[in-house]
């Protein structure tokens, strides 16, 4: 199903604001997070910007109990993902992993993934009928939803990233943000990204989401198996923690 309500619309401001700008300008003791109000986020965030990958990792791994605890959009999850996509250019984005020799970047790029997937087509479709008003314009899965343009440009240049696991979770997180009608130019582009995910990847959640893009623009998954498993436990703030789980 395609929504075409408030979110047809291009967002208020198309341009990403720098990071520090997120950080200054937003009142975080008045916005709701999962426990309280999150006066605490600057502090979390910042952490974010730490050399430590252990330090980073367990940061995202606040973050998406503060604004995706149960896979919710709380009111300061936006500015967290506006956050969050702001520093992906960050050098401190290319701290290694140990063990996994993974630049952080992906991660980062897969929390992005998995709280716009919290407010995707396929979650609202599945919750909408228990809580109406979902893309209400002004409430916050909807508002949310309309800073997709915006998150977009921000994962886009990672799409060709020379690091395999950077660029897997690029394709992911941008599968996911075009769902956004202002970005279905991008779809015949992605759906090549889609199938190299298809052909490549082990992840089979990864999978799932690429398949499912396909199938939702009209192309040919015939001969490619369907993702039959739920997918309401997906992602960085889930009960799985995905990418969040040591070994850091």
């Amino acid at each position: 199903m395609s929504h075409t309500s408030s979110r047809g619309e291009a967002p208020r401001e198309t341009c990403l604001p720098p990071y520090q700008v997120v950080l200054a300008d937003t009142d975080w003791d008045s916005l709701q997070t999962a426990f309280g109000n999150g006066e605490c986020l600057p502090e979390v965030l910042a952490r974010l910007l730490e050399p430590d990958p252990k330090v980073q990792v367990t940061a995202l791994s606040q973050l998406g109990e503060l604004v995706g605890h149960q896979n919710c959009i709380y009111e300061a999850t936006a500015p967290v993902a506006m956050y969050v996509a702001g520093i992906l250019t960050h050098p401190a984005a290319m701290t290694l992993r140990p063990y996994r020799n993974v630049p952080i970047r992906a991660t980062l790029l897969s929390w992005l993934a998995s709280t716009a997937y919290d407010a995707s087509d396929e979650i609202v479709d599945r919750t909408e009928q228990y809580c109406p008003g979902l893309l209400t314009p002004g409430a916050l899965v909807a508002a949310f939803r309309d800073l997709r343009p915006m998150l977009y440009r921000a994962v886009a240049p990672f799409l060709q990233d020379g690091h395999e696991d950077v660029r897997e979770a690029a394709v992911i997180a941008a599968l996911i943000l075009a769902e956004h009608p202002a970005l279905a130019e991008h779809r015949d582009h992605l759906a090549a990204h889609a199938r190299r995910v298809l052909d490549t990847s082990s992840d089979d959640l990864n999978r799932r989401v690429a398949w499912k893009a396909l199938e939702a623009w009209g192309h040919d998954v015939t001969g490619v198996e369907p993702f039959h498993e739920e997918p309401w436990d997906w992602g960085p703030h889930s009960d799985g923690r995905g990418d969040l789980e040591p070994p850091f």
